[in-house]
C-alpha cells in the first residue's frame, strides 16, 4: 500500500480548486494547463487536484487521463513543495502515454519554478 495516492497529497474539496484556479500562476503545455500556487503554511508536500472537462472525451478516456496524470505524479514529477497544484487536461490528452505526460509535468514543474 506504499505506492498510493493519499489523500495529503490531494486537493479534494471544489474550494481548494477553484482558489489555486483564480490565485495560481498558469503553465501552459501542448496538452495541459498546470495551475501553481504556494500554501500559506508552505513547506509540507505539494498537493495536485486534476480536472478533465467532457470536452477532452468520453468518462472511460477522462478517467484514463487522470490515472496517467496521478500515476506520473506518483513517480515523482519533482512538484514544487509546498504548492497547490491544479493540472487541467485540454482536448488530445487522451492521446497520450505516460512517459509524455510525465514528460510534460517536468516540462511545467521547470516553468513554474523558473517563473
Amino acid at each position: 500500500m506504499a505506492n498510493r495516492f493519499p489523500r495529503s497529497v490531494r486537493l479534494r474539496r471544489r474550494f481548494e480548486f477553484l482558489e489555486v484556479q483564480k490565485r495560481g500562476r498558469p503553465v501552459h503545455t501542448p496538452h495541459f494547463v498546470v495551475l501553481f500556487r504556494r500554501r500559506a503554511e508552505g513547506g509540507e508536500a505539494a498537493r495536485v487536484g486534476i480536472t478533465v472537462s467532457r470536452k477532452v472525451g468520453n468518462s472511460v478516456q477522462r478517467n484514463r487521463v487522470k490515472r496517467l496524470v496521478r500515476e506520473a505524479v506518483r513517480l515523482g514529477s519533482a512538484l514544487p513543495a509546498g504548492h497547490d497544484v491544479v493540472v487541467i487536461a485540454k482536448v488530445g490528452a487522451t492521446q497520450l502515454r505516460r512517459a509524455a505526460v510525465e514528460a510534460e509535468l517536468r516540462t511545467a514543474c521547470a516553468g513554474a519554478v523558473r517563473a
